[in-house]
């Protein structure tokens, strides 16, 4: 029996969506093993003398629990 575990991400990127997702799977896989997926919570945007500076992202990502761990 697999179980999996979801931990709630923020990132952000000042060039777009799509990098402020990644820069979070790549700080999370850092540390996290057997990432599966995420989930885009929500997505914003910081803006500055009416421009876009700023893409921020929240994220649920999954990750399997290596069952060979003693979850006792």
């Amino acid at each position: 029996m697999s179980v999996a575990k979801n931990i709630e991400v923020s990132s952000t990127s000042t060039t777009s969506f799509e990098d402020a997702i990644q820069k979070g799977i790549n700080q999370v896989s850092k540390t996290v093993k057997n990432v599966q997926g995420a989930w885009i919570k929500e997505q914003k945007v910081g803006i500055e003398n009416g421009s876009i500076n700023k893409y921020h992202v929240i994220m649920i990502v999954s990750f399997v629990i290596d069952g060979s761990e003693d979850m006792g």
